[in-house]
């Protein structure tokens, strides 16, 4: 076991996610046993309140649900399903429709976002569990767990580590991983 890591089962079964004291809304640092790593957090900051497009990142506990990984970038985690990402990979943000907060493949022309990107941000896309079921038009989509700018720039609402950092982490993460933004430990 590597110093810093807690472990469960063989890998990391909780990491914890804070605004920075002191820090801008969208610093933030995410909190894997006795190892710090500052992480990019929704422009907003955090919030117990989340609605599509506010640009915030929704407190709570949140399973990661499974991994998009784009081919030859990022290392399989052990402990999480992974699927890699395509050309045509998108995620439904459209609050009108029966869709919304879904993964979407081909041309549409529901509101979306693309998971195939050049700069690298989604190179490793973690799908958390946040709105999903039950699903709540309107509440916020696409919460993912990804890869970050270098300078940490604000997300839209999403926790994003530096990529290696990910890369540290990623195949640490145990089967059941929970990410727990902003309760109680801030």
């Amino acid at each position: 076991m590597r110093e810093g890591f807690s472990r469960r089962r063989g890998g990391v079964a909780e990491l914890k996610v804070a605004r920075r004291i002191g820090g801008r809304p969208h610093e933030g640092r995410l909190i894997v046993g006795d190892l710090v790593l500052p992480c990019a957090l929704g422009r907003a900051g955090v919030t117990r309140r989340k609605r599509e497009g506010d640009g915030a990142t929704p407190a709570g506990r949140f399973a990661l649900l499974y991994v998009y990984l784009r081919r030859g970038r990022a290392a399989k985690p052990r402990g999480v399903p992974a699927r890699c990402v395509g050309r045509e990979d998108k995620w439904c943000d459209d609050a009108r429709s029966f869709l919304y907060n879904r993964p979407l493949r081909g041309p549409t022309r529901l509101s979306h976002e693309r998971l195939w990107r050049q700069d690298g941000l989604y190179d490793v896309i973690g799908v958390l569990d946040y709105n999903i079921r039950p699903r709540v038009l309107g509440s916020g989509s696409a919460i993912f767990f990804h890869i970050a700018t270098e300078a940490l720039g604000p997300t839209a609402g999403c926790v994003a580590l530096r990529p290696r950092d990910m890369a540290r982490l990623l195949p640490r993460l145990s089967k059941g991983v929970q990410i727990v933004v902003g309760q109680g430990f801030e």
